[in-house]
């Protein structure tokens, strides 16, 4: 294995054969380092190094970020495909804006409660015990919550990001591959990324929910990219007047149920009733002049004398009787 040292450095840049004085100055001003794929095990003595500014170190066989002391002007450091099982020693890294340790054996964010400016952390991959997911430290997720810009978490088994909702500045969050499935927990983090440019959730359960990406592009109005495709500002239009539409239409069907509920419940327990008029029941007086008209017509009734037409026939008819009488006799 290859310990990473100042003869390491010297023999990757070309200067076995050149003065000691010569190699100081050279590593003074020093200010990009490449030793990626040198099987390198260990980080040793870079103290004079102190104009670093990218250091590149992945596909090593690195198991611990360490001897960065040196290192107060880094602002990219390169670990990815390593061996790295804890995020340590960072805290001498006060410009430190781009941070790569993806392929590696974290299982939890978290030692970067120290480095305030950093922009981008990428943690993809990791090799995580069967079942389990990649954690999260709040102590360091709030020590990124103004900084942070660009998250890569993508293949750790993540299946929830509300915890990640305190990044108030992000605006690139790649999380392909997990477990994402929740369409309102995305919903409602998606609220609070109020800077969100690009979002890309690729291989999660969650994009076969229906109107999956109308969904996210009708809640995050920032939203330019979608699944690494553009989205277009007629299509948000759309989608806004859509979701305008479908929400004044609920109001209104809600408001009719309401209309409809209270009328059941007049009709149930306040239905109103109808009496019919009865005609009062008749006085004394009253029956005393009902019974004396009644007398009254039908003893004028009695009283009518017939017409005279009528009483001659009726004359007419007894003389014929008496004489058919007589003449029987």
């Amino acid at each position: 294995m290859v310990r990473l040292t100042m003869d390491l450095i010297a023999k990757n840049a070309g200067h076995k054969n050149r003065s000691e004085e010569d190699f100081g100055q050279y590593v003074q001003k020093l200010t990009h380092l490449n030793l990626s794929d040198k099987n390198i095990d260990s980080i040793g003595d870079l103290s004079f190094c102190k104009n670093l500014r990218v250091l590149y170190l992945y596909d090593n066989q690195i198991n611990q970020i360490q001897n960065l002391d040196f290192a107060s002007n880094i602002t990219h450091l390169y670990l990815q495909n390593n061996r790295i099982s804890s995020i340590e020693n960072l805290s001498p890294l006060k410009k430190l804006e781009k941070l790569y340790l993806g392929g590696n054996y974290i299982t939890v964010v978290e030692g970067l409660d120290k480095v305030g400016e950093l922009r981008e952390l990428h943690i993809e991959s990791q090799h995580l015990p069967p079942g389990e997911k990649l954690l999260f430290d709040p102590v360091s997720l709030n020590s990124l919550a103004k900084s942070l810009s660009v998250l890569n978490i993508s293949n750790n088994n993540i299946d929830e990001l509300e915890e990640l909702a305190v990044l108030e500045n992000l605006s690139y969050l790649k999380a392909v591959d997990n477990r994402l499935k929740h369409m309102k927990d995305l919903e409602g983090v998606l609220k609070k990324w109020t800077k969100l440019r690009r979002i890309d959730l690729t291989g999660n359960p969650i994009c076969q929910k229906p109107k999956y990406k109308d969904r996210i592009i009708v809640q995050s109005l920032t939203l330019e990219s979608l699944d690494g495709k553009e989205i277009q500002e007629m299509e948000r239009h759309f989608l806004m007047n859509w979701k305008a539409s479908r929400a004044a239409r609920k109001k209104s069907n809600e408001r009719k149920t309401d209309e409809q509920a209270a009328n059941v419940e007049f009709s149930v327990f306040e239905a109103p009733y109808f009496t019919i008029p009865l005609r009062p029941s008749p006085s004394v007086k009253e029956k005393k002049e009902k019974l004396d008209f009644l007398d009254l017509a039908h003893k004028q009734k009695g009283e009518r004398k017939p017409l005279p037409r009528i009483r001659e026939r009726r004359s007419q008819m007894k003389t014929q009787v008496e004489e058919e009488s007589e003449a029987t006799t």
